[in-house]
């Protein structure tokens, strides 16, 4: 299956099935350096295979740490380093291939270095279905999520799902997290049709019919950042459930799709006192999907005494107007607003949140 973006310039292809890797060659630079920046894990993991498609081209590796971890500013320094000692030129390429964080961290070299080079986008995870498509790239600060980034399209976005086989049930989870969020911002329709195909975490597991979310999942993303590209409008939209969510994430360390869960959770709560979409029954359905699939809701008892802190670290959200913290929130079926939230509406619903999920 091949997408194709439709800017009026500089397109690029996303091709997503079954060992698509073996049409990475296609886009490889004759007489120019490409470089394959590798997840660790993903490289012990899956090494034969990766050779098996790869080992007949003249390409360069290098392993780089799993993970968040390699969003740090200082790997990012050393590994600049590495790339420039290499006589990289700007006719050189990176090959990103790992999950988000690989995507986020191997953009951002390729937005920075030489003031711009390509890369491409080779996802293994559900979770970056969404990350590697849209040109959003970057790494964290030590005060934030995300901080220091650009807008840098990749030349093609290469996702095999033959890497899926191998995801732990935490990866798995934190993947159905942003294609459910695609699911809301569609429709009601799309949501209770995903719920049905996955009314459990052992029918998720199985991963069945998963192409066929994913799909969705990249159209949503598609049809979005060709409309906006460079987040004034829409796309804050696709930021439902990152705003509580990031913090979240950052302070507990969970993974990112399902602190964007808690975080779509959160702004269910929240969004029963604003625009009154949702309701008791609405949010208590969601709680009860949740645990259903595992999603870690406990831990919002464990970050009880720090709620400031993720209060403070929801100031930072770059969706933010002056000293007022926005939050996507729903106002209808498949349609959202951005609206303000105080201090005093984020305490009241952690508080509110904690006393239904015990219900």
């Amino acid at each position: 299956m091949i997408f194709e973006t439709t800017y009026p310039n500089n397109n690029y292809p996303i091709i997503l099935k079954e060992h698509a890797l073996s049409e990475l060659h296609a886009f490889f630079k004759e007489d120019e350096q490409n470089i394959v920046l590798i997840d660790q894990d993903v490289y012990q993991l899956h090494r034969q295979y990766i050779k098996s498609c790869l080992s007949q081209y003249d390409i360069k590796f290098l392993t780089i740490v799993s993970g968040e971890a390699c969003k740090d500013l200082s790997y990012f320094e050393s590994v600049c380093d590495k790339l420039l000692s290499m006589n990289i030129t700007r006719q050189s390429q990176l090959i990103a291939i790992g999950g988000g964080a690989t995507g986020d961290f191997v953009g951002f070299l390729a937005a920075t270095l030489l003031r711009g080079i390509d890369f491409i986008q080779v996802p293994t995870t559900l979770l970056a279905h969404d990350s590697a498509i849209g040109g959003k790239v970057g790494i964290n600060s030590t005060v934030g999520k995300n901080l220091i980034g650009a807008f840098h399209r990749p030349r093609a976005v290469i996702y095999d799902l033959y890497f899926l086989n191998t995801l732990p049930t935490t990866e798995i989870r934190s993947g159905y997290g942003e294609i459910y969020k695609h699911a809301i911002l569609n429709s009601e329709e799309k949501v209770n049709q995903l719920m049905n195909v996955y009314p459990s975490i052992k029918e998720l597991e199985r991963l069945n019919d998963i192409e066929h979310y994913l799909k969705m999942g990249i159209e949503t993303k598609l049809k979005i950042v060709i409309e906006d590209e460079f987040e004034s409008g829409v796309r804050k939209n696709l930021n439902l459930g990152h705003t509580f969510g990031h913090g979240l994430e950052y302070l507990t360390k969970i993974s990112h799709g399902e602190a964007v869960m808690i975080g779509i959770l959160f702004q269910k709560v929240i969004n029963q006192h604003i625009t009154h979409y949702d309701n008791h029954d609405s949010i208590f359905k969601f709680i009860n999907y949740l645990k259903e699939i595992g999603y870690p809701l406990s831990i919002l008892y464990a970050v009880e005494t720090e709620i400031d802190a993720i209060f403070e670290y929801m100031k930072k959200d770059k969706k933010n107007i002056g000293q007022s913290i926005q939050m996507v929130l729903q106002d209808g079926d498949g349609s959202f607003t951005i609206e303000s939230v105080s201090k005093e509406q984020v305490l009241d619903a952690f508080t509110e949140l904690k006393s239904l999920i015990n219900e």
